[in-house]
């Protein structure tokens, strides 16, 4: 089975905007908040705004306390009024889409123009567009409907930014024929145009398409109408548990699409569910395959097999031929990590990764003993290495530990910096060097040579594929992080600002590698392990541009690159050594 994700699918930035203002609104404007009618039309993020303290209100009281944030889709000017009245603070949300329109309706409004708005009368885009057309607003939701309006003086023509691609072209067409005086203003959103354009695209592909998101979203529901008007089978489900498992495990290509209101955590989670459709009733050698991988990664056991390829790799670059322990250290440590890492961020993992969290909280104590066996052998091998290779670990490992804990007392520190976690992009960080110094620097402290020219090489270069493994999986899980607070590193950045640090990271390093070999700082092995950090860049950029999906074959093929780098060292130790 073929998927295909439309890469127009998910919040478009008027949604994003609002969402984050009223993630952002609860400690940080007065209290209680509101906001005046749904924010956006998705029931899941509704239910999340609610459990953080964020409820809506539908009528204006009299009197009222705290912060109203105006709903994505505006409000006429009127609701503004009364709600400052009230004695709300008021904040506004609207979608700088929509105050676009609004601004071409209230001006025209001041000139005598008469404003006929195409769109759904019971939207709420388009009755607070209603409100700024003063008594000169009209609605129009077909052609029909337009025709029966009286002939105008003077009007202008506006679409609703959700609005049919389609229809508004008719309208356009019909006002240059019957009254070619008429003012049109293309207002349709260019998100609107493009996912409306991309699901016709994507009907040609396909043999059944998924759209993703609220019942009652205008936008969600014309991109299922325009699929369905295409011939293929269309099914608009809220959540992963809508999916037709019996239909959909059928088609060969299945193609995924999802509204402007649709969080990337439901697509996501959509995604893997589809995913495992081909696996769900087979007993063949895929499902086996399928299992195993996913074992593998729910455990961590595939991600610290990693960590210990990657100290081999060192070792061997480094010339220590005493490696075994130090790849076993580096697995131990990592898995022990690892796991407490997914242990203490399972709130996260409810929109990042839900069927994580279901393993963690099904296997808790397990995982628990896990990470304190690993973590504890862990320290025992390095104890056999040195003092100073235990200590070193040792002082990681309480870092490891004490990230989440709140290390200033509230009686002493009145402020956001009490725990580790709390620094800006810590996380990130923090993991990249854990690896670079137990993969390299702990060798080469047993090896008596810690501050060499390679060992400072080798370090930094298993840093950044260690920080480019970490941060691209922070990118794929931007919004359940924001959900929950964190702010790592493509937050605070932006996606494409932090795919574009990405790529420079792997690029340098491919020709700093390249060139190391060349000049000999490090042995000609610098030359086939060049091949890591690029074919990291080809992942990343294949996942840029739509070819590579989230999902455990994306995270597996991610955590594999390490495996390659033990790969290519064995090569070069039984051919060259």
């Amino acid at each position: 089975m073929k998927i295909i994700i439309a890469k127009t699918a998910g919040f478009c930035m008027g949604v994003r905007r609002a969402v984050e203002m009223a993630l952002d609104s609860p400690g940080k404007h007065r209290g209680p908040i509101f906001t005046h009618g749904p924010l956006i039309h998705n029931p899941q993020v509704l239910d999340l705004l609610d459990e953080k303290g964020v409820h809506i209100i539908q009528s204006i009281p009299e009197a009222g306390e705290g912060t109203v944030l105006i709903r994505a889709h505006g409000v006429p000017p009127a609701v503004k009024k009364d709600l400052k009245k009230a004695g709300f603070a008021v904040i506004d949300a609207t979608c700088p889409r929509v105050i676009k329109v609004q601004a071409i309706i209230k001006k025209h409004a001041r000139q005598g123009y008469a404003s006929i708005i195409i769109g759904d009368r019971d939207h709420p885009e388009v009755a607070g567009l209603m409100g700024f057309a003063a008594d000169r607003g009209y609605i129009a939701g077909s052609l029909e409907e337009l025709e029966a309006l009286p002939d105008f003086d003077k009007a202008i023509l506006v679409a609703q930014t959700t609005l049919n691609i389609r229809l508004f072209e008719a309208v356009k067409n019909w006002a240059q024929a019957r009254h070619p005086h008429y003012k049109c203003f293309d207002t349709i959103c260019d998100s609107t145009a493009q996912r409306q354009a991309e699901v016709q695209k994507m009907a040609e592909m396909v043999d059944a398409l998924i759209v993703v998101g609220g019942k009652n979203s205008g936008n969600t529901q014309r991109l299922a109408e325009i699929a369905g008007q295409s011939g293929i089978a269309t099914y608009h489900i809220e959540t992963e548990s809508d999916l037709d498992v019996k239909a959909l495990s059928l088609a060969e290509t299945i193609g995924i699409t999802a509204g402007a209101s649709t969080p990337n955590w439901i697509i996501n989670r959509v995604v893997r569910a589809v995913e495992r459709l081909p696996y769900k009733n087979s007993a063949g050698i895929q499902k086996i395959v399928f299992s195993i991988q996913q074992a593998l990664l729910l455990t961590n056991v595939f991600v610290a097999a990693g960590a210990g390829c990657l100290s081999y790799a060192c070792a061997v670059l480094m010339g220590d031929s005493d490696f075994l322990p130090h790849v076993w250290i580096s697995m131990l440590y990592v898995l022990s990590m690892h796991t407490l890492n997914n242990l203490t961020g399972l709130k996260a993992d409810r929109y990042n990764d839900p069927e994580r969290e279901a393993f963690y909280r099904g296997h808790k104590r397990f995982l628990i003993c896990l990470a304190l066996f690993s973590g504890a052998a862990g320290l025992l091998i390095a104890y056999s290495q040195g003092i100073t290779t235990f200590l070193v670990l040792l002082m990681m490992s309480i870092l490891g530990l004490s990230y989440n804990i709140k290390l200033i007392p509230k009686t002493l520190f009145i402020g956001k910096y009490s725990r580790i976690r709390d620094i800006s992009g810590s996380k990130t960080i923090l993991i990249a060097v854990a690896w670079g110094v137990v993969t390299s620097v702990l060798p080469a402290i047993s090896a008596g040579n810690p501050f060499g020219l390679k060992t400072t090489l080798v370090f930094f270069w298993a840093t950044g594929l260690a920080f480019a493994r970490t941060a691209f999986f922070d990118i794929l899980d931007m919004q359940g992080d924001r959900i929950v607070g964190k702010e790592t590193i493509p937050i605070l950045l932006g996606e494409k600002k932090s795919i574009q640090m990405l790529k420079a990271v792997l690029g340098i390093w491919v020709v700093l590698f390249i060139f190391s070999s060349m000049i000999g700082i490090i042995p000609a092995l610098g030359f086939g392990l060049s091949i890591c950090p690029a074919a990291m860049l080809a992942l990343i950029s294949m996942h840029e541009n739509g070819f590579m999906l989230p999902g455990i074959r994306l995270e597996f093929l991610v955590e594999s690159h390490f495996f390659l780098a033990g790969m290519m060292t064995l090569i070069y130790t039984v051919v060259f050594q």
